[in-house]
């Protein structure tokens, strides 16, 4: 089952659980110049210039999870966070890995951006940045 929450309770998730796995889906144009969560895993699940969804996204997320939880036998029970700019990437993200039998997923739903306000801006009502939680660009 897939839950949905927002950034500040993800962040403070992400303290207390050590079983937990942060990944940003976003490019990596998005990832590296807009910035990210600090100690993301960033898979992009879609890159310029096709914006299809890439072939290599669950394989991605296997091998990383074997690579930061060595000592867990079966990483289809580890705790995955997915970000992206504003729930819907990786929304995707976490139904994909449903399909592939993870069983704790979890969407940020309002990603590192936010909602857009009415002027169509972002950043300015919800959002991992909004919420002044810890991030880097680069």
């Amino acid at each position: 089952m897939i839950k949905e929450i927002n950034s500040t309770k993800a962040y403070l998730i992400l303290q207390q659980s050590k079983n937990t796995i942060l990944i940003d889906v976003r490019s990596s144009i998005e990832y590296e110049y807009v910035g990210h969560p600090i100690n993301t895993i960033h898979i992009p699940i879609k890159e310029a210039p096709g914006w299809e969804i890439r072939d290599d996204f669950i394989d991605n997320v296997r091998s990383e999870l074997k690579k930061n939880f060595p000592d867990i036998q079966n990483v289809l029970e580890v705790h995955i966070m997915l970000l992206c700019r504003s729930g819907k990437r990786s929304g995707q993200a976490a139904q994909m890995l449903e399909l592939e039998g993870y069983k704790n997923i979890t969407n940020i739903m309002d990603g590192f951006e936010g909602d857009k306000d009415s002027n169509n801006h972002r950043s300015v009502m919800n959002g991992w940045r909004f919420n002044n939680l810890p991030w880097e660009q680069g």
